[in-house]
């Protein structure tokens, strides 16, 4: 979603956030599809077996942005940024259900996924809510860290996209995403709070 599409979805929030709820109606069919490659992006993630399905977390991400009673749309990016923060609140909520109905469980064992987070067991399965407590912790440390975990993680943004939102240079992007995940690696391997 480039030239073009970029530039008509800046012009759509522009106008949604000065209150032309056509805008609204007209970004939609715009930003489905690369909504719905973001959800798959996130859910590609998750265990196999995830019953949440691409389309639902779209539409479920889409009801939640539709109740910001005012946006403060910047660009694309945070546009999207902000729909990825959106997926990721929704997956944590899923999984604390779907934990909760488990009732335990057990002690997990975490290794290192090919993302350079981390993952329970030999599996590429991310623990999503030792993920997201480990957010909340270096957030409180450093927020800009945690915003490019978030972006880059959950919402697939490039290192220059993610610099346009954060307003940084990409090298600092780069150098931020490569301490957060040493930084969220040690916070969730196991005995790390012995």
């Amino acid at each position: 979603m480039r030239g073009r599409d970029s530039g008509e979805i800046t012009q759509l929030l522009q106008r949604w956030r000065s209150g032309n709820k056509e805008a609204l109606d007209n970004l939609l069919p715009i930003v489905y599809q690369e909504l719905k490659r973001l959800a798959h992006f996130q859910l590609r993630k998750e265990r196999p077996n995830h019953t949440l399905q691409s389309a639902a977390l779209v539409n479920e991400a889409y009801l939640r942005l539709l109740r910001i009673k005012t946006p403060q749309w910047e660009s694309r990016s945070h546009f999207f940024s902000i729909a990825a923060q959106l997926m990721r609140q929704i997956l944590v909520d899923y999984a604390r259900g779907h934990r909760a109905a488990k009732r335990g469980g057990g002690e997990e064992v975490l290794s290192i996924d090919e993302t350079g987070l981390v993952a329970r067991g030999n599996s590429k399965e991310l623990d999503i809510l030792a993920l997201d407590d480990g957010l909340k912790t270096l957030a409180k440390m450093d927020p800009r860290k945690a915003e490019i975990v978030q972006l880059r993680f959950f919402g697939g943004l490039s290192f220059n996209e993610i610099a346009d939102v954060v307003k940084v240079s990409s090298v600092t992007v780069k150098r931020d995403w490569t301490t957060a995940r040493a930084w969220l690696y040690r916070e969730m391997s196991p005995g790390s709070h012995s």
